[in-house]
Formats: C-alpha cells, sequence, structure tokens
C-alpha cells in the first residue's frame, strides 16, 4: 500500500485559524478530553513531555492492539518534504514511499500533499489509527525536527485497568492517572502556539486551552 496521497489543497499552511476553529467548534473536545466518563472515574494519559518513545507501549498492552496510537498536533509540524518522523535515514534522502524507506512498519501514517511554494513542496502527516501500533517509531524520528508526533491513549479503546501495564513498564513515569473529566495533556509548546493561533477574541477556544494549561 502507497501511503502518499495527493490533493489540492492550496491554501492550507495559511490557514492561521486552523486551531482555534476547532477547538470552538468543539472538536477539540473530543481530541483533548477523550471519552468523558463520570467524575469519579478516572482515565489514563500520557504526558508527552516526558515521554521517551522506548516503544513499551506497543508491546506491554493487555490488548491484542494497543490502546496507546500516535497523534499529530499539525500546528507544531513543519510539513516537510524531508520529514524525519516519516522517513528513514536513506529515505530521507530517496524520498520513495517504499516500505524500506518508511519509519512506521505497519504504514499508518499518510502524506498527502499541499502545495508548492517558492521551490519547496509542502506535505501533511496524518495517522491511521486503526494501523497504528503505538510503536513510537514516528515520535522518536520527529522529535529531532518539530517534534508534532507524538503518543496518547485512545479512551475509546483503552480498557481503563487499574493498574496499567504500560504505566508500570514507562521508564519515564510518562503515564498519569487522571479523572475522566480532565482534558488530554498535550504538549506545552502545542499550548503556547495554539493559544497564540486562537487568539483574544475566541474566548471558547481560550477557555479550553487555559483549562488544559490547568491540568498540567
Amino acid at each position: 500500500m502507497n501511503s502518499e496521497k495527493q490533493t489540492d489543497r492550496r491554501g492550507f499552511l495559511a490557514d492561521g485559524a486552523r486551531v482555534a476553529g476547532v477547538v470552538s467548534a468543539g472538536v477539540l473536545g473530543g481530541f483533548l478530553a477523550g471519552r468523558r466518563g463520570q467524575a469519579d472515574e478516572n482515565r489514563w494519559q500520557i504526558d508527552p513531555d516526558k515521554c521517551v518513545g522506548c516503544g513499551n507501549c506497543a508491546t506491554h498492552c493487555v490488548l491484542d492492539e494497543s490502546a496507546v496510537k500516535c497523534v499529530q498536533c499539525f500546528d507544531m509540524c513543519g510539513f516537510c518534504n524531508r520529514c524525519t518522523g516519516y522517513y528513514t535515514l536513506d529515505g530521507l534522502d530517496s524520498r520513495d514511499t517504499a516500505a524500506e524507506d518508511l519509519l512506521c512498519p505497519t504504514e499508518a501514517i499518510i502524506r498527502t500533499f499541499v502545495e508548492g511554494k517558492a521551490g519547496q513542496n509542502f506535505y501533511e502527516y496524518t495517522i491511521d489509527t486503526d494501523a497504528c501500533i503505538g510503536c513510537a517509531m514516528c515520535v522518536k524520528g520527529c522529535a529531532l525536527m518539530n517534534g508534532s508526533l507524538y503518543l496518547q491513549v485512545m479512551h475509546d479503546r483503552c480498557v481503563n485497568c487499574n493498574e496499567c501495564a504500560i504505566a508500570v513498564a514507562c521508564p519515564s513515569d510518562a503515564f498519569v492517572n487522571v479523572s475522566a473529566d480532565k482534558p488530554y495533556r498535550l504538549k506545552r509548546v502545542a499550548l503556547g502556539v495554539m493559544r497564540q493561533k486562537a487568539g483574544k477574541a475566541d474566548k471558547a477556544a481560550q477557555k479550553l486551552i487555559d483549562q488544559v494549561q490547568a491540568d498540567e
């Protein structure tokens, strides 16, 4: 399966209000808060600033397919042609989409052409969560650049064990058990970018971002 797609999406990179619109529309509620539960319930989350991409999320979950998946923060992404979260070192030079040149072992990252500008091509990278196994190979690769790819627990898949096997195996204590009404933790850099793009005029967006930051 070829994981590169092309489509005409000119103006995508110039949409400075993209995150603000998502927040105010309530879509971010699904991304940040996951599956809402009762106030006295807890949920597992990953603190992306502590995660080191060790790979244990893919191998230690009690489920056959890990509940941990990669997520993309588009507003941190550089939409690079030579993406270190997508390509192997050899692939960065060839920019071939053959399986051996891609970091992801399951081709869960979809590369979509956005536009060509000033002699450069820009691409959007999205995650096929059904194909993602939470191995963190892309996360470690992306950390060499903008760090827009990171792991998070998908609450619609997690069975919410009292003692999470991945949390026990986590070498950096990145797993946290928090109240189900708490939003997902985001990278501090991502919160700063979102705050800047939301702008003071979008009070709904700012309120959600403030809530996430308060839970850090």
